[in-house]
């Protein structure tokens, strides 16, 4: 797929905004605060249907949108897909005339939808420098990033995720009801009552942690490849999922393969046991059962995709605990890289890689791994601060532009 035209209207500092991208390569360089990152947000947008940035929709409307009679911020794209030309726009209007309250309207060729048709139609990858907190942060950063990159690529995780997080804040608020009325556990009542709700949390619940699996499972073997060049070989990246109770995966399965609910081991190493989605619900289900008492008392869900995390292992050792900045910072940008890769396989399409300022914190040996790993996308927008991050050779083949207070220029 191909971004071939973007415009935005009162988006961050972009007063207004009409672009065609002509070239694989698109690298755009300007000041910080002039809004390099802001494109990129705009992009990833419209893939998405969520920013990289604002916590709410009121912190992307820019402030030239007050000089409008109903204040309103907009993003469209025309996408090249395999399947021919898609329009995606993404409207913030306010809410009776307020300039404090936004509301979103998603539109796929003219025509309104939920945010959760959007997805799916642009896939990109992004990455910036504060990524490092995909290694350094807490689980929920990793979560996210699987949610995220999985939510691009496959319609139904998105919908099982959509219904596992709404089925989480039903049980947790059934389970803080009981904890107030001191219920018994192992009262029929209250036992039905959970029931309801677990079964609803291990449905959709296991299919999340299985599609993970498989997702990471992919992951892993580009990513230690990836990292293992921009480290020189000098270090072995290992990716571990990191489930919040035991779902009894034998044999390292094939994780993608059992959200279809069979399995097959990409380890070489058969499962002591068959193991479907089926089994894993049940052992999910146990789980919960087991714990009863000890969730009542918590009044939340304890056990659960929610729950989980991922590790980042170089050399067998735990990135977050023992990296430094510089490791932390080449884990991550090992595991977008490999990302683009992943979402090729399993959508037979290249995702757009969106590269915020990621040279000026690289070595020559990095630059270079990650200048080969742009050749194998099919668009790439990059911003840097300096040309001379880049070489010649990159520059003559990519389009060039300069962004100075939200204005785009040919420099």
């Amino acid at each position: 797929m191909f971004l071939t035209h973007l415009s935005l209207d009162h988006f961050r500092n972009y007063r207004s905004l009409s672009h065609d991208f002509t070239a694989p390569f698109t690298l755009i360089q300007g000041r910080n605060a002039q809004g390099k990152t802001s494109l990129l947000e705009a992009i990833h947008y419209l893939a998405t249907s969520k920013s990289s940035h604002a916590g709410t929709e009121k912190e992307v409307v820019g402030w030239s949108a007050a000089t409008e009679p109903i204040p309103y911020s907009r993003i469209r794209g025309v996408v090249q897909q395999s399947g021919g030309e898609v329009e995606l726009e993404i409207l913030f209007s306010s809410r009776s005339g307020s300039d404090e309250a936004f509301a979103k309207q998603v539109r796929v060729n003219g025509v309104n939808r939920r945010g959760i048709d959007l997805i799916g139609n642009l896939r990109a990858v992004l990455f910036l420098p504060e990524d490092m907190v995909l290694v350094a942060g807490g689980p929920s950063e990793r979560r996210r990033y699987l949610d995220i990159a999985l939510c691009q690529i496959d319609r139904s995780y998105t919908q099982h995720l959509s219904r596992y997080q709404k089925v989480t804040t039903q049980r947790n608020s059934l389970l803080r009801q009981l904890r107030e009325e001191n219920a018994n556990y192992r009262d029929p009542g209250v036992v039905a009552q959970l029931r309801f709700w677990d079964e609803q949390l291990v449905e959709h619940g296991a299919f999340v942690l299985a599609r993970r699996y498989s997702f990471l499972a992919r992951l892993d073997p580009a990513a230690r490849t990836l990292h293992s060049e921009l480290s020189a070989g000098l270090e072995t990246l290992q990716l571990v999922y990191q489930p919040s109770f035991d779902p009894g995966f034998l044999g390292e399965p094939d994780y993608r393969r059992l959200a279809n609910g069979d399995v097959t081991p990409h380890t070489g190493r058969l499962p002591e046991s068959p193991l479907t989605l089926a089994s894993l619900q049940e052992t999910f289900l146990k789980k919960l059962d087991s714990r009863r008492s000890r969730e009542m008392a918590a009044g939340a869900t304890l056990y659960g995709p929610h729950r989980d995390d991922m590790a980042f292992l170089v050399n067998e050792r735990d990135l977050r605990t023992y990296g430094s900045r510089g490791q932390q910072r080449t884990g991550a940008l090992a595991l977008k890289l490999a990302e683009v890769q992943a979402m090729t396989a399993e959508t037979g399409e290249t995702p757009i890689l969106l590269l915020d300022d990621v040279m000026s914190e690289l070595d020559a040996q990095r630059r270079a791994t990650l200048l080969a790993a742009l050749a194998g996308v099919s668009q790439a927008v990059v911003t840097t601060t300096d040309w001379e991050d880049f070489s010649p050779a990159f520059r003559a083949q990519a389009q060039l532009l300069h962004v100075d207070g939200g204005v785009l220029t040919r420099p």
